[in-house]
């Protein structure tokens, strides 16, 4: 943990390039804000970053969610309609600046990753444990070693087996709410008579059954708006922040113009593009 929330913050930014580099590798699929969840899970947060603002979001939280569109603007994050990725410069940065100082010196000051620096093709190579040498150790590494090609050639006959169960659980069809709403303090810019209104037609998402996802669209003016997904037409079940039942609002920080926010009932989550 750093010693103040600049330094918890960069490191948090770090983890989260680390994370999504180490999905690539893995085939895991993690949505927004399961990433975060595991960032500030990697470096918590301190009592200051703990407090929870008006919204019910810890002071940490937001400080991170805004600090990710340095992430964007260095071409290391991607925010995407399915979640956030890493493209290929996001992983030269985690092989050009690995150590939290010069990572988050290069990301302040807009530092280009040098032309030498080689997109990784495999997660970094975990330090072995050494052991103390004695006359028969090494029967035992050689051992090892005529064993490795067995272990490896085993790894590879499986390989594409989770990719192939986890393509079979895409196309499934899960039960779904008879309605989704986006009940918040805007809604009364959508038409509807009141905010916080799920009730209302004008609140309503639709549903895309190819992708399992719902989804409204919205021209909303420049402002700070608060929200939460809550289904079938009540506040009965609603959910916010990280996909929380009854949890925090949603936030967004809106520039102005035509915004689209997406729920899959899957995950009880968002994507807002």
């Amino acid at each position: 943990m750093g010693a103040n929330t600049a330094e918890n913050t960069n490191l948090r930014l770090k983890a989260v390039l680390d994370i999504l580099a180490e999905n690539v590798w893995s085939e895991e699929k993690l949505n927004a804000g399961e990433v975060l969840a595991e960032a500030t899970a990697r470096v918590p947060f301190n009592a200051h970053e703990a407090e929870l603002l008006s919204g019910g979001i810890p002071r940490g939280h937001k400080t991170l969610t805004s600090a990710s569109a340095k992430l964007v603007k260095a071409g290391w994050l991607v925010k995407g309609r399915s979640g956030w990725t890493i493209p290929e410069e996001g992983l030269r940065a985690t092989v050009a600046f690995p150590d939290a100082a010069a990572f988050a010196a290069a990301l302040d000051a807009g530092t280009p990753i040098p032309d030498d620096v080689a997109v990784p093709t495999a997660p970094p190579a975990k330090p072995k444990t050494k052991r103390a040498a004695g006359k028969k150790a090494a029967p035992k590494a050689a051992a090892a070693k005529e064993a490795a090609p067995k272990a490896t050639a085993a790894k590879k006959t499986t390989r594409k087996a989770p990719a192939k169960a986890e393509a079979a659980s895409a196309v499934e069809t899960l039960p779904q709410p008879e309605a989704v709403a986006v009940a918040g303090d805007f809604n009364k810019i959508l038409g509807a008579p009141e905010d916080w209104a799920p009730q209302y037609d004008e609140t309503q998402m639709e549903f895309n059954p190819l992708v399992q996802v719902w989804s409204l669209s919205a021209e909303l003016p420049a402002g700070f708006y608060t929200y939460k997904i809550a289904l079938n037409r009540s506040w009965n079940e609603n959910y916010g922040a990280f996909g929380v039942r009854d949890g925090a609002n949603h936030e967004l920080n809106h520039d102005g113009g035509p915004v689209t926010i997406t729920y899959s009932h899957a995950t009880h989550d968002i994507v807002v593009a």
